[in-house]
């Protein structure tokens, strides 16, 4: 009689069911339906953990749209001022400006306004 090496076997077993726990149906219960759900679990979280940033950098933008339009201005001009005005703010700071300090943001808006206003002519390496 060989041995087969059963306690490593069903630890191995034990671990991946107990990653399992919650799953919908014998995928929690069965060692290899188990482990297929766990392959295409961690497909799914390497994906959407690329895919989080992207959705962030939606809901950013989506926010200053929303404050922009409230001062008369669409997202893309102010976006456009922002970059002729030098002035480098990445969106995530935008948003939480636009949310929490409303009056700060329009006055940055009415900054950006001025500036923009008072250059007549674009330099080619700013455009």
């Amino acid at each position: 009689m060989r041995a087969k090496n059963t306690p490593v076997t069903r630890k191995r077993r034990k671990k991946t069911l107990k990653k399992a726990e919650g799953y919908f149906g014998s995928k929690h219960k069965l060692f290899k339906t188990a482990k297929e759900q766990l392959m295409n679990s961690y497909k799914y979280a390497y994906r959407d953990r690329r895919n989080k940033k992207r959705d962030f950098r939606k809901i950013w933008i989506l926010k200053i749209n929303n404050a922009c339009r409230v001062n008369n201005l669409t997202y893309s001009k102010f976006i456009r001022m922002l970059k002729l005005a030098h002035i480098k703010m990445n969106r995530k700071s935008l948003a939480e400006l636009s949310i929490n300090e409303p009056n700060i943001f329009s006055k940055l808006i009415l900054n950006v306004k001025e500036n923009y206003s008072n250059i007549k002519e674009f330099p080619k390496s700013v455009i």
